[in-house]
């Protein structure tokens, strides 16, 4: 592997890493160990350009995606909130609340 190619190796499980919902210690490696497979697979050059040019657009995209996510988080703070939270917020936005709602008489 060529510098370029570890670079994009690299580039690759920094993602996978940063995308993985586990803490470190806890992290199953076998996603780590498939990549580092599918790098290892012999190719022919012009084939192996072609390849590590995707990967780098695939690390890329997984940087790109972390950051559409955190920019949703921090200018959409209403996104995840259920109906009924989304709409006492969206109604305090504009300085109103929302009246309570009878709950069955049993």
């Amino acid at each position: 592997m060529t510098t370029r190619h570890t670079a994009a190796y690299r580039a690759i499980v920094r993602e996978v890493n940063r995308a993985s919902i586990y803490p470190r210690a806890t992290r199953p490696n076998a996603v780590s160990q498939h990549i580092r497979a599918i790098f290892d697979q012999p190719r022919e050059d012009k084939d192996r350009e072609r390849f590590y040019h995707d990967m780098r657009n695939v690390a890329t995209f997984m940087r790109s995606q972390q950051m559409h996510k955190a920019l949703l988080e921090r200018y959409n703070p209403l996104l995840g909130l259920s109906v009924e939270d989304h709409l006492k917020k969206t109604a305090n936005r504009v300085g109103l609340n929302m009246p309570l709602t009878p709950k069955d008489e049993e």
